[in-house]
């Protein structure tokens, strides 16, 4: 066995998955973060008027929804 070789192969293998995923993300991406986030969030009073009157810099139109129960 080489043994250098072998710490080589290592080395590589490590600054390969050291280096930034610069692949764009997809729809799919952003809709599961987006999921993941209001989850984190939706015990917060801002966040509840966030959501009831339908105020978002995202790129999906708003929803109004007035007169809806609490979850």
């Amino acid at each position: 066995m080489d043994v250098e070789r072998i710490i080589n192969d290592i080395e590589q293998l490590q600054e390969m998955f050291e280096a930034p995923d610069i692949r764009p993300l997809s729809p799919k991406d952003l809709a599961a973060a987006n999921r993941r986030h209001d989850e984190m969030l939706a015990h917060s009073p801002w966040f509840q008027l966030w959501q009831r009157y339908g105020l978002c810099c995202r790129t999906d139109s708003p929803v109004l929804r007035l007169g809806e129960s609490e979850r």
